[in-house]
């Protein structure tokens, strides 16, 4: 039987951020394939993105909803329940979309079908220092890059919300998105795996994701990701690895070596000096820039310990004390 050709619905949840619509609106109408429609999501905002939608609309085949507040996971699955396409691509609103990405993923998907999929995401060359440093710390396999979903090194490839498409048939087989705030992405790919459908990286299906824009904001990113992987074993247990535990082990490692270098010798302190200094190099040369491997230095321990101390808060309160789900900063749900 002849599989139906692919019609794709990219789905954009957004909450108050009508700059960042305006960016990711303008790259996709540079695509060199147009055969799509966009979904924007409007999840509740105080400062809707409704009149630059306007402005597009001439430019792209879009639609433009306004719902109540409920996070993105459920924002996704109202754009998905409103969406003519067969394959739906769901993207963050703080993600810019470089010309190929459409024309790359029809073409995987025509070529060898994928029941979902995933993408990678990098920086873009007009992102400011501090952003290009926090794609450094999100990215490198010197932090948490590797059980990110930028590789397929792992056992199984789970991709991630921020750059993911899937097929209807998925859609109507695991209705969606949980109800899950935090690491609902990383439960909707645990769900469509059990189902028996297939998953895949696509290497040149790449973003520009912005993130946050100063350090605060993503530590507060980060410790919700920490908080969501016990929140996921909590749901799927078979879901946390060993790899997981690692920031938390870094974090713990590294508030003791810090109070071991004041209270017995400073030469405690040797490993992460040491691995700061892995960190400024292996940065300044994938960048090349000086500068940028400074700035990492603050992210990757930025991202380490938000991920970590995350870990740490939720294994307790969740794991130990066997309390419900929570989550510590409720403004990162849009990530």
């Amino acid at each position: 039987m002849e599989r139906p050709s692919i019609d794709l619905s990219i789905i954009i949840p957004v909450f108050n951020r009508p700059s960042e619509v305006e960016e990711l609106l303008e790259s996709l109408t540079k695509q060199t394939k147009t055969e799509f429609e966009v979904i924007i999501v409007e999840d509740g905002s105080t400062l809707t993105c409704e009149s630059i939608v306007a402005k597009y609309k001439q430019f792209l085949n879009i639609k433009y909803f306004f719902k109540s507040n409920s996070g993105p996971g459920q924002s996704r699955n109202y754009g998905a329940e409103r969406a003519s396409g067969n394959y739906f691509i769901f993207l963050d609103s703080d993600c810019i979309i470089p010309p190929h990405y459409a024309e790359t993923v029809l073409s995987a998907l025509n070529n060898n079908f994928i029941d979902a999929f995933g993408g990678p995401d990098k920086a873009h060359e007009n992102f400011t220092i501090l952003q290009k440093a926090i794609n450094y710390a999100m990215t490198s396999f010197l932090t948490t890059g590797g059980i990110r979903g930028g590789s397929e090194k792992m056992d199984k490839f789970y991709p991630r919300s921020f750059n993911m498409g899937y097929s209807k048939e998925v859609f109507k087989t695991t209705g969606g998105f949980s109800k899950m705030r935090f690491g609902e992405d990383i439960d909707m790919s645990i769900r469509i795996l059990s189902n028996a459908f297939k998953t895949r990286l696509i290497k040149d299906a790449y973003v520009f994701h912005k993130r946050r824009t100063n350090l605060k904001q993503f530590f507060k990113q980060v410790h919700n990701s920490g908080i969501a992987r016990i929140n996921l074993y909590k749901k799927h247990k078979n879901s946390l690895k060993a790899v997981h535990t690692l920031p938390a082990i870094f974090c713990a490692g590294s508030l003791l070596l810090i109070v071991l270098s004041i209270f017995i010798s400073f030469l405690f302190i040797t490993p992460i000096i040491l691995f700061a200094l892995l960190l400024f190099a292996d940065a300044s040369i994938k960048n090349k820039n000086l500068l940028i491997g400074f700035y990492s230095i603050f992210a990757a321990f930025f991202q380490l310990t938000g991920y970590g101390s995350g870990f740490l808060i939720a294994f307790w309160k969740r794991i130990v004390l066997g309390k419900d789900e929570f989550s510590a900063f409720k403004n990162t749900f849009y990530k």
